[in-house]
């Protein structure tokens, strides 16, 4: 994506804490009943809202150890095999320095936790959204959340739309610690060690990105599979945006613009386990507009349940 989101006024841990202290509340009791909305938990949506609106390229960024890589394949097996096993989920994301939410989610009424990275140190790794209500299926991916601007707010929509799925988005600003914060691109970080985890646990992948629309002023969307050979999943994936009158560039049938995410680390991961991956690009003009976002997340969920 070439059109950067604005380096936000306040730092990302003060967002953090102040959302914190609203989701805390200010009870004048301790005893006092919880109200319907402390029942229902924190909005999925304000909090990745906040997570992006703090990201900026001087913000601190390190990969995860051996160790720590681990622990978040460890926790990304859990959360397929055995998502009821609270105390080991809890403790392995805890000590990778993100705080459990839980709630029902006030769109779509399902139970959703929520790990979200803390943003006090340099371990900047973003959010982790879980379906609670059955067994995840997919995973949607946000490698560049900001940058790619909106493609948080899809894939916060396509979520809601595909129930059984996992919203895994990154925490750090693309250019971030000299670009190592390009998780798409860098097979060390934790959200590559999650995504992959999940691959090698059969959830399909779809990875969301997005383009200046210069880059490519006669298509809407590319739609491709990395290094990985063509699969169902992506031809309705692209056939169903042109059906919904975007005009979809299939990267197995033509040239895309270097748009086709050969080198994504993800997909080439994906392609060695032989797993389902589909690389989405996105132009300006449809992620700008939220309605175009709604038809596209429309679509994609379709897509996907029937994979």
């Amino acid at each position: 994506m070439r059109t950067p989101l604005p380096a936000a006024g306040s730092t990302r841990r003060g967002l953090i804490a102040a959302a914190t202290l609203a989701l805390l509340g200010s009870g004048a009791c301790a005893d006092a009943e919880p109200s319907a909305e402390q029942q229902r938990g924190p909005d999925p949506e304000q909090l990745i809202d906040e997570l992006t609106a703090g990201l900026a390229r001087d913000n601190p960024y390190r990969d995860p150890d051996a160790e720590e890589r681990a622990a978040a394949r460890r926790a990304a097996r859990l959360l397929v095999t055995e998502p009821n096993a609270d105390p080991d989920l809890g403790r392995l994301f805890a000590d990778l320095g993100f705080r459990a939410h839980r709630g029902t989610d006030p769109a779509t009424g399902r139970a959703f936790d929520l790990y979200l990275a803390e943003g006090s140190d340099d371990r900047s790794w973003g959010a982790v959204l879980v379906d609670r209500g059955a067994t995840p299926r997919t995973v949607i991916e946000v490698p560049h959340p900001g940058f790619d601007i909106n493609t948080e707010k899809l894939g916060l929509a396509l979520y809601r739309k595909t129930p059984a799925s996992v919203l895994l988005v990154a925490g750090a600003h693309r250019q971030a610690a000299d670009g190592d914060a390009d998780v798409a691109h860098n097979d060390r970080s934790l959200f590559h060690a999650l995504a992959t985890e999940f691959a090698r646990n059969d959830l399909d992948q779809i990875q969301l990105h997005g383009f200046a629309d210069r880059n490519l002023p006669t298509s809407d969307a590319v739609v491709s599979t990395g290094s990985a050979p063509v699969t169902p999943v992506a031809r309705r994936i692209a056939d169903g945006l042109s059906g919904a009158g975007l005009n979809a560039c299939r990267a197995w049938v033509q040239k895309c613009g270097q748009l086709e995410g050969r080198t994504n680390e993800q997909g080439r991961a994906a392609a060695e386990l032989k797993a389902v991956f589909v690389h989405l690009e996105l132009s300006w003009s449809v992620r700008r507009d939220a309605e175009a976002r709604s038809r596209v997340a429309t679509v994609l969920a379709a897509q996907l349940a029937a994979a």
